[in-house]
């Protein structure tokens, strides 16, 4: 299935990849024991993935990509969950990370894409790294957590804040990217939800960091990032924030699709209850599960679309509109898990065992709802401070 789509539209490829992501769930549902067992995604979902072409989505067309929106991955994100958050939730945040790998300079985008096309980056933002200055880059050492899908990859980028080189200057977040022979892998994921996810423990030990490897958040705030140079396509124009954002949360919207039709086939096999399809509690849960996540999906597309249409037009995006997107991507995780409480908890105790696939709905979704950039609170905070004239305080937008 690795046929090259580059002759047809984005339109085209885009709906080429879902169908054969679509085509792909009963193998996930099948596996779905095994990624519990193993911590991690099997290698015979990574094979598939590559095969049909899923991480050549954002990947820029002269690396062999599709050069498509970010929203193609959301797209791609809500099938995979439906059988499997993990390896949703995997596919996205790789896959994002091969969008950011577009945005650095040209020459580090040849060295990690020349070596290998299929190249995967995992990575962990949070800005504990310690950097130091050195001729030509950084001394780079730190621990950082939760480096969903590190076991598949090649290279890890990493959060961490440089000093300033001009005197005084506040320090400056960047990403770092780092290549795994000089990363440690810790083995401690061990947890309830998205246990396939492999979300483990990464430290790097005094290593060099080129100056070419370096990614200013800064930079990805204001969309004028180095890689603009070589990959002008206005998906590669997105706020780094907003890409990111959604990655993590469009996979609780596909857990909870999957829950639904898990929740319809068992009324409708009559596993909740004799009369499970004629008492009004089984209809109204399934009518509000279908009408919630619409709505959700509806938000997400048209903030996507407008995203889209800015970049396009190179026309500003307003930061009360990016403070709006990104309170969105938060909410809707929130939405995904109450449509999935109210699910597991109306189907009783079918739900109850441990292979259920309502009882990994469950710890899946809850799982998602624990990131930091999924917890509502700040992010709509601040929307409703931006929107009511005072300051942003959010410059992951």
């Amino acid at each position: 299935m690795t046929d090259d789509l580059t002759t047809m539209s984005h339109d085209e490829i885009e709906r080429t990849l879902l169908a054969r992501a679509e085509a792909l769930l009963p193998a996930l549902r099948g596996r779905a024991a095994e990624t519990a067992s193993l911590r991690r995604i099997p290698d015979a979902t990574m094979a598939d993935l590559h095969a049909a072409g899923l991480f050549r989505a954002v990947r820029p067309r002269r690396y062999g990509g599709y050069e498509l929106s970010p929203g193609a991955l959301y797209e791609l994100q809500l099938v995979l969950g439906r059988a499997c958050a993990a390896t949703a939730w995997v596919f996205g945040v790789l896959s994002v990370h091969s969008w950011q790998l577009a945005l650095f300079p040209e020459e580090t985008q040849d060295e990690v894409w020349a070596a290998n096309p299929d190249v995967l980056i995992s990575s962990s933002y949070m800005p504990v790294g310690k950097a130091v200055r050195v001729e030509g880059g950084v001394r780079l050492s730190g621990r950082w957590s939760f480096s969903s899908g590190c076991d598949h990859s090649q290279w890890v980028m990493l959060g961490g804040f440089v000093p300033s080189e001009r005197e005084g200057g506040a320090p400056e977040m960047n990403t770092f990217l780092v290549p795994m022979s000089d990363v440690e892998i810790v083995d401690n994921w061990h947890v309830t939800g998205l246990r396939g996810s492999g979300s483990k423990d990464v430290v790097v030990r005094d290593a060099f960091v080129p100056t070419r490897h370096l990614h200013k958040f800064a930079d990805g705030f204001r969309m004028a990032s180095p890689g603009h140079a070589v990959n002008d396509a206005p998906g590669y124009k997105f706020p780094f924030g907003q890409v990111h954002v959604r990655s993590v949360s469009t996979p609780a919207l596909g857990v909870a699709f999957g829950a639904l039709e898990t929740y319809k086939q068992l009324a409708k096999d009559g596993e909740l209850g004799d009369d499970a399809r004629s008492t009004d509690a089984v209809r109204i849960a399934a009518a509000d599960a279908e009408a919630l996540l619409d709505r959700e999906v509806l938000i997400l597309r048209r903030n996507v679309e407008e995203l889209l249409e800015a970049v396009s037009a190179q026309r500003p995006l307003e930061l009360a509109r990016r403070a709006r997107f990104r309170a969105d991507s938060a909410r809707a995780v929130e939405t995904a898990k109450e449509v999935v409480d109210a699910l597991f908890t109306q189907a009783g105790q079918p739900a109850l065992r441990d292979d259920h696939p309502l009882n990994r709905a469950f710890q899946d979704v809850h799982a998602i709802r624990a990131h930091h950039a999924n917890q509502p609170q700040k992010p709509v905070a601040n929307f409703g401070a931006v929107s009511l004239g005072e300051k942003n305080a959010d410059y992951f937008l």
